[in-house]
């Protein structure tokens, strides 16, 4: 009880109530890094789950089952490749990690399966003077391919610090061909057929000296570090919360 009252003496009210603030904040930077590190198991899971899992073959779904909690499986499509209607991702590099790189594009193509349903391709990376589609022409493939990758789900708006809205078609034209970020919603109304909710990123093949420059996406399991911070955090509440009586008494001490 003397401690109490000693807590919201006139002198010592406001250092009280500071004490309570950082406690606060301590704890809620605590439950925080708890909340990131069962995200992170998440995602590790997930990762796990993927790369364990069956390749899936798009030709042999029918609907469109789970495809959107598929990101990272294995997959492979068949069919016929409307170059026409390709379209490409700005603000793309290209070099060496942690070394220069190159901007550029990333060049999708939809691939038409048997269905008539299609899939974007992400067939790789472009250098930036390849600004008009005419010039992405002189990509074409085979008509007809089989193509193994793997799902993923597009980027939105805002994510990994894009905030920059997609253009609107400049006057005369019909279709957007570059993109700031993927709108499938938006994507999918200037193409004559129905568009799967994920593109596949084609996996790189021997020839890796051609245009498009094909790559795989950078996952791998973290190290989580979460648990290390809360328990950091915890420590910090708790010396504050049992260090300040004993600081107080120990001024109190010293003033009588």
């Amino acid at each position: 009880m003397k401690i109490l009252t000693l807590y919201f003496s006139h002198r010592w009210w406001w250092t009280t109530l500071l004490m309570f603030l950082v406690v606060a904040v301590c704890l809620r930077l605590a439950f925080w890094q708890i909340g990131r590190m069962k995200q992170q198991q998440a995602a590790d899971d997930h990762l796990r789950a993927m790369s364990s899992a069956e390749t899936l073959d798009l030709n042999g779904i029918s609907g469109t089952p789970d495809l959107l909690s598929m990101e990272y499986r294995k997959a492979t499509a068949q069919g016929r490749y409307d170059f026409d209607h390709q379209i490409a991702l700005r603000n793309q590099y290209w070099g060496i990690q942690d070394g220069p790189a190159q901007y550029g594009f990333h060049l999708l193509t939809p691939l038409v399966l048997d269905d008539a349903r299609a899939v974007l391709v992400d067939r790789g990376w472009i250098p930036g003077e390849y600004t008009i589609p005419e010039s992405w022409r002189q990509f074409d493939d085979d008509a007809r391919a089989t193509v193994s990758g793997v799902l993923r789900l597009p980027l939105l708006k805002g994510e990994m610090g894009g905030g920059v809205p997609n253009p609107t078609a400049a006057p005369g034209e019909s279709v957007l061909a570059t993109w700031n970020y993927l709108d499938f919603e938006r994507i999918q109304q200037q193409l004559p057929y129905p568009l799967l909710p994920v593109y596949l990123q084609e996996t790189p093949g021997d020839d890796v000296l051609t245009l498009p420059y094909e790559s795989s996406p950078e996952v791998a399991l973290s190290e989580n570090t979460h648990i290390g911070y809360a328990a950091m955090w915890f420590f910090y509440a708790a010396l504050a919360f049992f260090g300040y009586p004993v600081y107080l008494r120990r001024r109190n001490l010293s003033n009588e």
